[in-house]
């Protein structure tokens, strides 16, 4: 099992990206309708429950899908509308000729094949006319003042289009109208696919959502965060790399009893607006009436003070509330894992004691007293060595197998690094890697990988052995100006074939800034390399940003894949993964592959390559050749073998 901490993939730090209002609310009907598509098992449940997401977690006043008949009055047949107006959607004669009737925004875009964008329902000319007076009606009646249509395109062919109305008169900006295309053209691509045989199970998957998903914010809850961390906690693997931060809403008692708690829930949604466009990656979950806690998976003390600092900055600027500008102040307690608690219930439980020691004379966060701090100083101290490291010989290039499920057959490995210091050992990558992205050494630690790479699938392709060694890169990494050129220049020295070097990124570091990676992805894609969307399932990307990627397989992240005997949620969104990927013309990689039952069941589902413990556990290049001899898929894996001589470096 390659884990999350064995490559410079990107810490999991924040970015202080404030967005407005109308775009989060996009964003999160885009991040919840991905997540419906992949869970949808029918066409009519996949057009509703996208429908449902609009309304219900993007906050729109009305959501709709319209097909197309192609009658002698081209008809508009609803399929599914949520958020009111049935008796008007069953009775009017709407229609997406160009006629009196089909001056509608969802008539027109089907008619023009083209958005049509926040049309004012009251004052737009095409709805003055007698026939939309009970539409004017409706929408004065329900709350909303403008409409929006965007085509939905199927096998090139207009099938219809997704319509929704908003309570503003000038909703749908240009940020706004963007993330909502891209909505519209992944539930087309959703039912192209359910339209020719992809199976997507939702029933159960809809259910369970509720049980873990905060109602009013959107946000996971505390049930789904005690789950995430536990989980967590079992696949670190070395102390302080895992922290959690707990906020809390001063006197917000005091604001529900006042302006009434109407306004104290939009205060709270408008809270957690702000911490999820600063959030990113991380896991936010509302935990109480007016409490949010934070995962940092890959954080220790010094990147947990960072951002807690930022949220308190964050969180400090007034935010509008009932008409009144509210000055809401917040307490941030900081626990380590396992510092300060060995279990997830004990951790949260401790960074919410912690909380209530912050205040004005503590800058609005703390760390808890109560464990050990002694870790501070060896991650400061670890800062100063790693250059030296890098430098002095210190580092080892490991690789973990992977194996083609079809043929049972090595098909290559993932390099991995490791650091053996002087006097304290072998030091875990889940400790070092954070750091050398915090002290400005990723860009030398990466420039060694590839160096050490290169050198390693030389010296197999002399020996005669095709191995393809993949690289993983961090989001850091994608914008240093000089990476393309180093690997162009590689490539001239050692002369090993193109195909024979692979790179994995991270689907969270591809979102850092999708425009750049996307350059930098197809420079490298022109040097020949084949491109791998590591830890897949876990980020925020569509799938219209992930068909623009000219990338050639996606990794099933292993919080899915290690769950699956055990966990039917994990069992449906890899199956729909595979499903995916290989629609998307993609090869698919499973990571975690711990036992035998997963490794037939992923072979049954059609995945192409496994890696994992099962298979083989990271281990010395120079081993490789005696593992690969040994290698059978029906045994676990060996005791590591003896050293052996190497003539590669």
């Amino acid at each position: 099992m390659a884990s999350r901490a064995d490559h410079p993939k990107g810490s999991k730090l924040f970015r202080a990206v404030q967005l407005c209002g109308p775009v989060n609310r996009a964003l999160a009907t885009l991040s919840a309708g991905n997540r419906t598509l992949l869970r949808a098992s029918d066409e009519q449940e996949l057009v509703h429950d996208m429908c449902r997401v609009i309304v219900e977690t993007g906050g729109y006043r009305i959501a709709a899908v319209a097909y197309a008949d192609h009658d002698a009055a081209k008809h508009l047949r609803w399929i599914a509308n949520v958020g009111g107006m049935e008796d008007d959607f069953g009775a009017a004669h709407f229609t997406w000729d160009d006629t009196e009737f089909g001056q509608t925004a969802t008539g027109t875009a089907i008619r023009s094949g083209q958005p049509v964008i926040g049309r004012h329902i009251l004052t737009d000319p095409a709805y003055a006319g007698p026939a939309y007076a009970s539409l004017r009606q409706n929408a004065l009646r329900n709350g909303y003042a403008s409409a929006t249509a965007f085509p939905l395109r199927v096998n090139g062919e207009v099938l219809g289009a997704l319509a929704m109305s908003a309570a503003e008169p000038d909703a749908f900006d240009a940020a706004e109208v963007k993330l909502l295309g891209e909505l519209a053209d992944d539930l087309a691509y959703g039912i192209a696919n359910l339209r020719t045989g992809v199976q997507h199970r939702a029933a159960q998957a809809t259910i369970a959502r509720l049980a873990y998903f905060d109602t009013l914010t959107g946000l996971p809850n505390r049930t789904l965060l005690l789950e995430k961390l536990a989980a967590a906690m079992a696949a670190s693997s070395a102390p302080g790399t895992l922290a959690l931060l707990h906020l809390e809403v001063s006197r917000f008692s005091e604001i529900n009893k006042v302006l009434g708690y109407s306004a104290g829930d939009e205060l709270l949604r408008k809270l957690a607006a702000r911490l999820q466009g600063a959030a990113q990656e991380a896991l936010l979950a509302r935990v109480g009436e007016a409490e949010f806690a934070l995962l940092l998976p890959a954080a220790g003390a010094v990147a947990a003070v960072q951002v807690a600092r930022h949220l308190v900055d964050l969180l400090d600027e007034p935010v509008e509330v009932a008409g009144l500008m509210i000055d809401t102040r917040v307490g941030v307690g900081i626990a380590l894992f396992p510092d300060h608690a060995s279990d997830a219930d004990t951790l949260v439980r401790r960074a919410n004691a912690a909380v209530h020691q912050s205040g004005p004379a503590h800058s609005g966060y703390v760390m808890y007293t109560g464990g050990h701090e002694q870790g501070n100083t060896r991650r400061l101290a670890l800062m100063g060595d790693l250059h030296r490291a890098i430098e002095h010989g210190q580092l080892q290039l490991y690789c973990q197998p992977k194996v083609d499920l079809a043929t049972q057959r090595v098909c290559g490995a993932e390099a991995l690094v490791r650091w053996q210091h002087p006097l304290k050992g072998m030091i875990s990558p889940g400790e070092f890697i954070p750091l050398a992205e915090q002290a400005g050494t990723i860009t030398p630690l990466t420039n060694w990988v590839l160096e050490a790479a290169f050198r390693q699938v030389h010296c197999w392709s002399r020996a005669g052995h095709t191995r393809p060694l993949a690289i993983n890169l961090s989001a850091l990494d994608l914008y240093d100006p000089g990476l393309v050129d180093r690997v162009r220049g590689l490539f001239a020295t050692t002369g090993i074939a193109r195909g024979l070097i692979q790179f994995e990124l991270t689907e969270s570091a591809l979102m850092v800034d999708p425009t750049d990676a996307l350059a930098t992805l197809t420079r490298l894609k022109q040097l020949g390399v084949e491109l791998f969307v590591d830890d897949f399932g876990t980020g925020h990307s569509s799938l219209s940003y992930l068909q623009k990627l000219p990338v050639d397989a996606v990794k099933i992240d292993q919080s899915f894949v290690m769950p699956m005997e055990s966990n039917e949620d994990s069992q449906v969104i890899v199956r729909s993964t595979i499903e995916l990927g290989h629609n998307l013309g993609l090869k698919v990689v499973a990571e975690g592959v711990e036992s035998e039952a997963i490794w037939h069941r992923l072979a049954a589902l059609g995945c192409d390559v496994a890696q994992g413990y099962f298979i083989g556990r990271p281990l010395p290049t120079a081993l490789f050749d005696r593992w690969e001899a040994g290698w059978t898929p029906a045994a676990r894996r060996p005791e590591a073998p003896a050293p052996v001589t190497s003539s590669c470096p």
